[in-house]
């Protein structure tokens, strides 16, 4: 489980979204947060907000130095419990190693799996390249001009990424924490309006029957 508490960076709010790895590769192509967000925060109207952030991808590929954290999804005697592990994300990272072209032959298995317990209009996809550091400068290229394609197939932001080296670990971790708080607030504050519509026609009905009632009254 992610918390997407308002995102801050040492003591200061940020208040632009973590730059994407490249625009091509990017579904969410914005650098700031829904104004609807802003205004919701600014009015203390959302409070704590918790976002479940899977990680899956083959066994290798760094998703726990990654995550700092071991998993199971990438372990085939786990696939059994895999559902459970899916379902109800708000995030999904699809991880693979830059330098293994079967692992990237895979990710889109690795989806198409964790995808089946989840609703794709309301799931925010990565593309995580890990192991930037110990690719090929000539493997390397390759192998992003076809994560690139993948990204845009499925409808994922593309990220290259050093766990060894730290590179572009916290911009990517931020990016993940910042979209997912955008995306629960804007949900309950649907969910909210829509609750809010619901007592509405509610009590024009209840006054309705009233009326009718007063009326056959006072016709009697």
């Amino acid at each position: 489980m992610m918390s997407s508490l308002p995102p801050v960076k040492g003591d200061r709010i940020i208040c632009e979204l973590p730059l994407y790895f490249t625009r091509d590769a990017a579904v969410h192509t914005k650098d700031g947060f829904n104004i609807t967000v802003k205004e919701a925060c600014q009015g203390q109207k959302t409070g704590l907000n918790v976002a479940k952030v899977i990680v899956v991808g083959d066994v290798g590929v760094g998703k726990t130095c990654l995550i700092n954290r071991w998993d199971t999804a990438g372990q085939e005697r786990f696939r059994c419990v895999a559902s459970t592990y899916y379902r109800g994300a708000q995030a999904i990272i699809v991880v693979f190693d830059l330098s293994n072209y079967n692992s990237l032959d895979h990710a889109r298995e690795w989806l198409e799996d964790a995808m089946r317990d989840n609703d794709p209009s309301s799931v925010l996809l990565f593309l995580v390249g890990t192991k930037k550091d110990l690719s090929h400068p000539d493997q390397l290229a390759q192998m992003e001009q076809e994560a690139v394609r993948l990204s845009e197939e499925i409808r994922a932001e593309y990220w290259a990424v050093s766990a060894l080296s730290g590179e572009s670990v916290r911009d990517f971790f931020l990016r993940v924490a910042s979209l997912t708080f955008e995306a629960t607030v804007l949900s309950e504050l649907e969910r909210n309006k829509s609750r809010q519509g619901r007592d509405i026609v509610k009590i024009s009905n209840n006054c309705d029957e009233k009326f009718k009632k007063r009326q056959s009254s006072c016709c009697l």
